[in-house]
């Protein structure tokens, strides 16, 4: 299952699922327009195969049959059991594949005529920090529950969908 999800198009399309929403292949490929239509398909289906992605509605559109989908949210996290059996090129494929993601979303949202970085308060700041275990463990599990708090949010008035990519290595060898 982890080799399904380090995938940056599938990323994308898991992230475009988030608070709960359900989109047809032609809906996800208005939110994810660089992404090529067969490509697209491609991906959706192996997410669908695998139960990451579950039908839950289809009708005929033009004479042919447009699925809707709803993705098991909790399918699609890699366990902590799945990371600690990852092997260090597992983990450095993994990174890539976010940071690939990571980039397409933000060249498309630079992309939309409408995109303010200021106004929509854009960051990317990186903050070298000096940290023991406990403080670690401390601020970890402060972040983590901050997310969970936020993670259920559905879409509605007033609310956009904005990607946050918390990044955490150590950065010296001691």
């Amino acid at each position: 299952m982890v080799d399904l999800l380090l995938h940056p198009v599938r990323i994308r399309v898991v992230h475009a699922f988030a608070g709960g929403r359900t989109l047809t292949t032609a809906e996800l490929g208005e939110r994810l327009k660089d992404v090529p239509k067969t490509t697209l398909y491609r991906h959706v289906g192996m997410l669908a195969a695998a139960g990451l992605l579950e039908v839950i509605g289809e009708q005929r559109v033009h004479g042919a049959v447009e699925r809707t989908y709803r993705l098991d949210r909790e399918r699609t996290r890699i366990s902590p059991a799945d990371a600690a059996a990852m092997t260090v090129d597992d983990h450095r494929q993994g990174f890539a594949a976010a940071m690939a993601a990571l980039l397409a979303d933000f060249d498309a949202y630079l992309d939309r005529p409408d995109a303010d970085p200021t106004a929509d308060m854009v960051g990317y700041v990186q903050v070298p920090l000096w940290l023991g275990r406990d403080d670690l463990a401390e601020m970890v599990e402060q972040v983590r529950a901050m997310l969970l708090s936020k993670m259920d949010n559905e879409p509605r008035a007033g609310r956009r969908l904005y990607l946050l990519s918390p990044i955490l290595f150590p950065i010296d060898q001691s």
